[in-house]
């Protein structure tokens, strides 16, 4: 029998596995903070670039900790599990806990930067999302769609061809030693410059390319109840929808619309920080989401996704038209989904009455209590299954 293993270099790359550990402890922290990085940042906005501050626990080299030698006996009962605590040290009172200030090191907490686009990579990079399902795809030219498509003499700089100009050089130098050789010159090519005449550029045919559209229709309801902590958190949900969205389609189009009693259009500016007084009418805002899908969006074309963010409250009278044109919303959208906020009971009349009535493949229902649930909540409704177009 052997007596020492072979060398395994991944068994003792620490490197790795620090780099390992340090990309598990990054995802934890957004996970944990997500609705804090983002309450700030707009959905569409131009931010992928800025910088957000992350708080990273820090990562500590193995290190033997030494006993105090007191008196005192550590042996258990027999029916300790692993990580409890065995007898006591009375030393303890110099750690920080609560009844004054500490004297001994603390948790190593440290901050990183990454920018939003970054922030979504981590969340998306090792997440099995579905692919969604796409409707009829529409005939728009992009600048995908533009194919390299042979050389020309002119061009614009970001179009040089580079190795067909070495090329065209390297011919014309060629060309030159054959002349030297047939008229018997011995001489020696020296410096060789590029000329006007090796220069090309590659030629670009613009071609039409099917793309398919969709279009976010965030809806939410902006009475007194829905305080900013509840809209920080229906942010963070729309932030995450719109950008796994975007990862699907090339055109991506949002529109917010706010209700009360009432629904109206409004910029995202408003959709976030605008508080209504009175009551709510949860149906006010999916007649006008049924009107601009109408107007606007033509369900044979765009792909619809549609998501309602409430505290649960609604007006008893309009719970049944709510469920109605929830019904509606779910029939022509690839996916409709109610997204209930900090609700004020475990489950509200609102939420009961769709659980029961609205039978439809592709509606979703999550709830978000705090901070913790943003992401857990998205990634759930995800795995439903979402409606064929």
């Amino acid at each position: 029998m052997a007596i020492f293993r072979e060398y395994n270099p991944i068994d003792h790359d620490r490197a790795a596995e620090d780099r390992r550990r340090h990309k598990q402890l990054v995802e934890e922290s957004i996970k944990k903070n997500l609705p804090g990085i983002l309450s700030e940042e707009g959905i569409i906005g131009e931010s992928k670039n800025k910088k957000v501050k992350i708080p990273i626990k820090g990562l500590k080299e193995y290190q033997f900790i030494y006993g105090k030698n007191q008196k005192g006996s550590g042996s258990g009962e027999g029916n300790e599990k692993r990580g409890d605590k065995v007898g006591s040290d009375k030393s303890d009172k110099g750690k920080g806990n609560g009844s004054g200030a500490g004297n001994d090191e603390g948790e190593d907490i440290y901050e990183t930067e990454l920018t939003i686009d970054e922030i979504i990579q981590y969340l998306f990079e090792d997440l099995n999302l579905p692919n969604l399902d796409k409707k009829k795809f529409s005939e728009v030219l992009t600048d995908h769609s533009r194919k390299k498509s042979g050389y020309q003499r002119n061009g614009i700089p970001p179009r040089l061809a580079k190795k067909k100009t070495v090329v065209e050089k390297l011919k014309r130098k060629q060309a030159m030693k054959k002349v030297l050789k047939e008229e018997n010159i011995d001489e020696e090519i020296g410096r060789f410059p590029f000329k006007e005449e090796d220069i090309r550029y590659h030629r670009i045919k613009e071609t039409k390319k099917k793309e398919s559209n969709a279009v976010i229709i965030c809806i939410m309801d902006t009475s007194g109840s829905m305080d900013q902590t509840r809209k920080y958190l229906a942010r963070s949900f729309f932030f995450l929808m719109y950008h796994f969205v975007k990862m699907k389609y090339l055109n991506v189009e949002v529109v917010f619309i706010a209700h009360s009693t009432v629904g109206k259009l409004v910029t995202e500016q408003e959709f976030f920080h605008k508080v209504e007084s009175g009551g709510t009418y949860i149906s006010s805002g999916y007649k006008l989401a049924l009107e601009v899908i109408e107007q606007r969006y033509n369900p044979d074309i765009w792909n619809i996704y549609a998501f309602h963010a409430s505290d649960g409250d609604n007006w008893g009278e309009d719970d049944d038209k709510a469920v109605k044109m929830a019904t509606e919303l779910s029939d022509i959208c690839n996916m409709f989904g109610y997204i209930e906020v900090m609700s004020s009971s475990y489950s509200s009349t609102i939420k009961k009455k769709y659980i029961e009535r609205v039978h439809k493949k592709n509606f979703a229902i999550g709830t978000i209590g705090k901070q913790e649930e943003v992401w857990p909540t998205f990634k759930n409704i995800l795995k439903m299954d979402i409606k064929e177009g």
